[in-house]
């Protein structure tokens, strides 16, 4: 114990000297020059949001999820619906390139977080910029917990809404020491500059396949979408502050879905062990009036990339519920 508590104390010290933020300064600028935005920008509110536009047709927006940038979404993926669809791919705020909307929500010393709905608001306002007034909007993961927040916070700017894998429903289970941790105010001081400086490419790799497991990860797919950008330190922050504050924020959001009131498909793999089906969409269908669930036989976490003509069938039949197609 004493040894471990030692070791604890030395990489704190560590975690704030000169040479930890060197070698993460090196990294970081690393990542960006290798995965530059590959869209355009819109400001809202004095905040600046990251966007890809592409293809004609209906406005869809794509939300990414927890850890990632719209390159996950961009992925094959947006290239499959833009043959029939607009399709808006954001950053989420504090994520890829764009601000955080609380400037203190990727400080080293903060505890603060951008809740769903307060990136649903900023999301919503972009997508009315660049002409999307009443998009289908698509969320991943965390990202579906912020789709559900646009249909709550505005209900008048969404057609329909496609959930896939969202973490949208209360849990009991408690989230990984990691997260806990990084998610505090010392947390978040000491270790993203240790993982940033420090991370070897077989822990991020490690860590992608988790994400995947039990599929595998697409060809292509870990070169293009940017590892590099979800270890920066703000990044690591900013993330975890956003995921251990989710659980009360879902809380309440869940007590309101029966309000919702357009068309909904829920989208979810069977063995998620991520964000289980249990916990999430299999209760969520019964909470939303008229959801659709489409559970996917031997599909974890990442139905867009392992099952993608699932999932583009359900968008289409979103976007026809709601009189799109």
């Amino acid at each position: 114990m004493a040894v471990k508590l030692a070791a604890l104390l030395a990489l704190t010290a560590l975690g704030g000297c000169a040479l930890v933020d060197h070698r993460a300064d090196r990294r970081e600028a690393r990542a960006l020059e290798a995965y530059p935005p590959i869209g355009a920008f819109v400001e809202v509110a004095g905040r600046k949001v990251h966007a890809v536009v592409t293809g004609e047709g209906p406005d869809l927006v794509l939300i990414h999820g927890a850890s990632g940038n719209l390159r996950d979404m961009t992925f094959q993926l947006a290239e499959r619906l833009s043959e029939r669809y607009r399709v808006i791919a954001f950053d989420r705020p504090g994520l890829g390139y764009s601000d955080p909307i609380d400037p203190r929500a990727d400080d080293r010393l903060s505890s603060r977080a951008d809740s769903p709905a307060a990136q649903a608001r900023v999301l919503q306002a972009a997508a009315a910029q660049l002409g999307a007034e009443k998009p289908v909007v698509v969320g991943h993961s965390y990202g579906g917990a912020v789709a559900m927040a646009w249909a709550l916070e505005r209900p008048d700017n969404l057609a329909a809404l496609v959930n896939l894998s969202g973490a949208t429903m209360p849990w009991e289970s408690g989230l990984g020491p990691l997260y806990r941790f990084n998610g505090t105010t010392l947390g978040g001081a000491v270790l993203p500059p240790l993982i940033t400086a420090f991370a070897s490419e077989r822990a991020v790799g490690d860590t992608l396949d988790a994400i995947f497991r039990p599929n595998p990860i697409p060809e292509g797919y870990a070169e293009f979408v940017g590892t590099g950008l979800a270890i920066r330190r703000s990044s690591l922050r900013v993330n975890a502050r956003q995921v251990t504050s989710l659980l009360p924020q879902v809380t309440e959001m869940s007590a309101r879905y029966g309000a919702i009131s357009v068309p909904v498909e829920i989208v979810h793999g069977e063995i998620d062990t991520i964000v289980p089906l249990e916990v999430h969409s299999a209760r969520l269908e019964g909470l939303v009036p008229g959801a659709n669930l489409t559970v996917l036989e031997d599909v974890g976490h990442m139905p867009h990339h392992v099952a993608p003509a699932h999932v583009v069938a359900a968008i289409d039949r979103a976007a026809r519920r709601a009189g799109l197609l």
